[in-house]
């Protein structure tokens, strides 16, 4: 799961991840966010994911609901993955201390989606969010 943490300005703050060629995408952008250990709601581990990765202290209630995606992994037998998306807004990033990754910033979506190497999952979910007006009706 991944949270879209907004920040004013209309930016996005991003993780930049570690160059590990044993990870998924080294080296690219994304949101903050991981795994879902066992027992736990993608709220709850969203909220662990934010305190390890750059400790805010956040409550489930506090998330917004935004979209999920899945993804068909049955070609390598491991069934689906499911990638659920929160939002977050953030009056600054004072008091946030990055713990995982390599570099954390703040961009607006024209230059995260124009010039950042982006996961697929980030840029896809970074985009439907900024280009939601779009969808309604």
């Amino acid at each position: 799961m991944g949270a879209l943490l907004l920040l004013p300005g209309d930016k996005y703050l991003l993780q930049l991840r570690d160059p590990l060629p044993h990870i998924f995408h080294p080296g690219h952008w994304d949101t903050f966010g991981g795994g879902i250990d066992a027992g736990e709601t993608p709220q709850q581990a969203l909220v662990r994911e934010l305190e390890e990765e750059i400790g805010l202290r956040t409550t489930a209630d506090q998330l917004s609901y935004f979209t999920h995606f899945t993804y068909d992994f049955n070609f390598a037998g491991i069934g689906d993955i499911d990638r659920w998306y929160y939002t977050l807004s953030l009056a600054s990033t004072d008091g946030l201390q990055l713990n995982e990754g390599s570099d954390m910033r703040a961009f607006t979506a024209e230059e995260a989606l124009g010039t950042l190497r982006l996961t697929p999952h980030c840029a896809f979910a970074l985009w439907i969010y900024h280009a939601q007006r779009r969808f309604r009706l």
